[in-house]
């Protein structure tokens, strides 16, 4: 005969251990180290983070672009094969003569993961205007690696109306 405490205590830990939650295989996107050569930044993840930014200051949330995120990789790529952050000003230039007028960009190197990137932008006046700018609805953002670069990771983020 069985002892019915025991029966009992084997389907407790049965019934517990379905219901514990599988394991993790890799960290959240917004943490995951960028600093390799397979490694780009999920748009989909910063797209929603900068949206949720700038819907609690108002503003309206974005949409991805694919044309911006091809923008975005062309100047992040173009950063590190030069292994020097491009400067906005140009960059905004080129954008308005492919079709993008009123584009704005963030343009920045060093940051090796997505949330110091979100970070030092929101904590620098300039960059934060950026992800602030009204009117903005669509956005592009990319990341380029460069192996012997002191920045090693080359971000790239253009927003336009």
């Amino acid at each position: 005969m069985t002892c019915p405490v025991l029966v009992a205590g084997a389907l407790a830990l049965l019934g517990v251990a379905g219901c514990t939650e599988p394991a993790r295989q890799s960290q959240p996107a917004f943490y995951r180290d960028l600093g390799s050569a397979s490694a780009h930044v999920d748009e989909n993840e910063a797209r929603a983070i900068i949206s949720a930014y700038r819907l609690n200051a108002g503003l309206n949330a974005l949409a991805l672009d694919p044309d911006l995120v091809a923008a975005a990789q062309q100047e992040a790529s173009a950063m590190a094969a030069a292994d020097k952050p491009a400067q906005a000003e140009a960059v905004k230039a080129r954008l308005a003569r492919d079709g993008q007028p009123g584009a704005e960009v963030n343009l920045s190197a060093g940051y090796r993961r997505l949330a110091e990137a979100f970070s030092g932008w929101r904590d620098s006046p300039q960059h934060d205007r950026v992800m602030k700018a009204p009117g903005v609805r669509r956005m592009g953002i990319a990341t380029a690696y460069a192996p012997g670069s002191k920045y090693q990771v080359y971000w790239a983020l253009i927003m336009a109306p």
